[in-house]
């Protein structure tokens, strides 16, 4: 069991990371000790930035000798408390901040190594003065970091054509719980040495060892993208639809997007600037959007597709968008929905994945169980459904204290809608990750087989339990 840290072990960290790498000041930590959506606070004994590899691993040799836990931490943007110590202030926050180098960019192999500090946006742009582009982006790519995205496998809106982190990552580095450096970065297209330990840290949530840095798939940059906001009936015809489209656009189809109705006026609610694409009010719309290097066969290929979709009947209005900022104002209303619904009072966010052909049964039968559990109770679906991810967010009954209906019936709405996610073979964690929030239902409702082999990994890798002790599994 970790310890908490003694007053030499403290000296120690201080004489090796210097006063720009370790920190115990109140104020300087206050920032990092609460989660992005202000559920976890913690408290931490002291901060620790190393700078380099080296200076990690001899950050985990001494506190691997004191037992002391470590609970790594990138942009602090997650979603469900991962990155947040414990109120006990008995653990120490490991920031990666300071390793934010590109170290490489390979442009004929199409690769690039970052290390774990490096924010995702600084990494678009510094791949694509290379005319490469890295393909995956979300919501927080100014503030999220190639080792967060890695450690918890992040997705976002590309995942359709690209895969998720995991997909991209090539190689990784990483200081196990025992002070010794994995030195994986290789990109190695064949490696039968056993267990694949770089997927191993996808998703692992710092509860492995710490990722310091990864080598990291890239593609070509786009020079031209199309991108539509379509009115559509239901989730059953933006099914048909994106089974058309793939079809018969391939791989240039890189954007996806089910939007309901609800979500779409909540932005215009409460985000200046924005205004709705079409004329008229749908149900239900989809942004979607195709990339690649000739605009004017995008350009056919999409609206070609689009006009029979209407002639079909699963389609009833589209907009266009004529240049780059207006399919930039269409994202914004896609990427502005959680701020939005922030402000329209407090919601349970909820984000699961179900195999994609039954996505639309759960978004339609879902809200039904939910009202005859809880009656006023409001469901919303919005998100990535190519990839079968939505973010299913319930909302209180109009008219009451949120907050206090929150409280009172929160765990039991979030226990129906997992339990209505295991049921359909799916998983109540597409690409945020389990951390703290959700530990306790994975325990309840998961597979017996798939906790033992997970204990079984995080038991022979850190024994001792130092790394992100409550997280993922405990």
């Amino acid at each position: 069991m970790p310890r908490r840290p003694s007053p030499s072990l403290l000296r120690a960290l201080s004489d090796l990371l210097g006063v720009k790498g370790f920190s115990t000041d109140a104020d300087a930590m206050a920032p990092w000790l609460t989660d992005w959506r202000g559920k976890y606070h913690g408290r931490a004994a002291a901060m620790l930035s190393p700078a380099s590899t080296e200076e990690v691993a001899a950050v985990v040799r001494l506190c691997a000798e004191a037992d002391a836990a470590l609970v790594p931490q990138g942009g602090n943007s997650g979603m469900v408390g991962g990155a947040t110590p414990d109120a006990s202030g008995d653990q120490l926050l490991l920031s990666l901040r300071r390793m934010n180098r590109v170290r490489h960019i390979d442009v004929a192999a199409g690769i690039a190594i970052a290390e774990a500090g490096v924010i995702l946006q600084s990494f678009h742009d510094a791949v694509l003065t290379h005319g490469l582009r890295f393909p995956l982006t979300l919501g927080g790519k100014g503030s999220a970091t190639i080792g967060g995205l890695v450690s918890t496998n992040a997705g976002g809106t590309q995942v359709l054509r690209h895969g998720t982190m995991r997909a991209l990552v090539a190689g990784i580095e990483a200081v196990l719980p025992d002070g010794s450096i994995f030195d994986g970065l290789a990109p190695l297209k064949k490696d039968n040495r056993g267990y694949d330990l770089r997927h191993l840290f996808c998703g692992a949530e710092g509860t492995l060892g710490v990722v310091t840095a990864a080598a990291l798939h890239l593609v070509r940059a786009a020079t031209a993208r199309r991108t539509a906001w379509i009115g559509v009936e239901s989730p059953e015809t933006a099914l048909a639809l994106l089974r058309r489209l793939d079809a018969a656009i391939g791989r240039t189809l890189e954007g996806f997007e089910l939007i309901p109705h609800a979500c779409l006026d909540a932005v215009l609610r409460h985000i200046p600037g924005t205004r709705a694409p079409l004329a008229d009010a749908h149900p239900w719309y989809v942004l979607a959007e195709l990339a690649g290097d000739d605009d004017t066969a995008l350009g056919d290929a999409l609206e070609g597709q689009l006009a029979a979709a209407l002639d079909a009947g699963l389609v009833r209005d589209v907009a266009l968008a004529k240049n780059d900022r207006e399919s930039d104002d269409f994202w914004r209303l896609r990427d502005s929905i959680s701020e939005a619904e922030r402000a329209d009072g407090p919601a349970l966010q909820h984000d699961i994945s179900v195999p994609v052909d039954l996505m639309p049964a759960f978004i339609a039968d879902n809200p039904v169980r939910l009202g005859a559990a809880f009656p006023g109770a409001r469901a919303l679906s919005f998100g990535h459904l190519g990839d079968g991810n939505v973010h299913h967010h319930v909302q209180p009954p109009h008219g009451i204290d949120g907050a206090a209906w929150i409280a009172a019936h929160g765990a039991d709405v979030s226990r129906l809608v997992y339990t209505h996610v295991v049921e359909l073979g799916g998983s109540i964690s597409a690409e945020h990750g389990i951390g703290q929030m959700k530990r306790d239902i994975l325990a309840e409702l998961d597979s017996p087989a798939r906790l033992a082999a997970l204990r079984g990994v995080k038991h022979g890798l850190d024994p001792a339990g130092i790394f992100n002790p409550g997280k993922l599994i405990g």
